[in-house]
């Protein structure tokens, strides 16, 4: 279990477990908040190296290391 402070994953490297369409190497490139500014982080943006694509997932799926790995491996 990978342990994350979601305030500090931006600009963060991460590496998926499964490679889908040559997107393996990710960047989280935004935190995205709550409309309240009160409530704590939910959603990230990640940017994957290779294609730029971008996609948005709850930053605690992070924390699951049979899909993600931190850093570039």
């Amino acid at each position: 279990m990978n342990q994350i402070q979601p305030k500090k994953l931006l600009m963060s490297k991460w590496t998926a477990t499964e490679i889908v369409a040559k997107q393996k190497h990710f960047i989280v490139t935004k935190l995205i908040e709550q409309i309240d500014p009160t409530q704590p982080i939910e959603m990230i943006e990640m940017e994957a190296v290779f294609s730029k694509a971008v996609r948005q997932l709850p930053w605690r799926e992070l924390c699951d290391d049979t899909k993600w790995k931190r850093g570039w491996q």
